[in-house]
């Protein structure tokens, strides 16, 4: 069982940034998908950002061009840098590896 712990959410103000982190309990080379998803009140969760099984990236559209994911797989971390942050990014972002998932880090963007 892998155990992932999300961190580096936050309260911040509309444009500004945030770095999430995921860590693994244990090596993420052998996982073949790995990023983010994010779930509003009242909301289905929603993928955010992946690596998928070709090593690509995939983004929402809603984020494309703001977020990029990064991985260190000699430190088992997986990160979402979040620029130019908006009200509607508030969520809760979780970090998936493979059929893992973190218990989530809650992100509030004040306007």
């Amino acid at each position: 069982q892998v155990q992932l712990v999300e961190s580096g959410g936050g309260l911040v103000q509309a444009g500004g940034s945030l770095r999430l982190v995921c860590a693994a309990s244990e090596s993420i080379d052998d996982f073949r998908t790995m990023g983010w998803y994010r779930q509003a009140p009242g909301e289905q969760r929603g993928l955010v950002a992946s690596f998928t099984t070709d090593g690509s990236t995939n983004y929402a559209d809603s984020v494309k061009g703001r977020f990029t994911i990064s991985r260190d797989n000699a430190k088992n971390l997986v990160y979402l840098q979040m620029n130019s942050l908006k009200p509607e990014d508030t969520a809760v972002y979780y970090c998936f590896l493979g059929v893992f998932w973190g218990q989530g880090t809650q992100v509030t963007v004040s306007s």
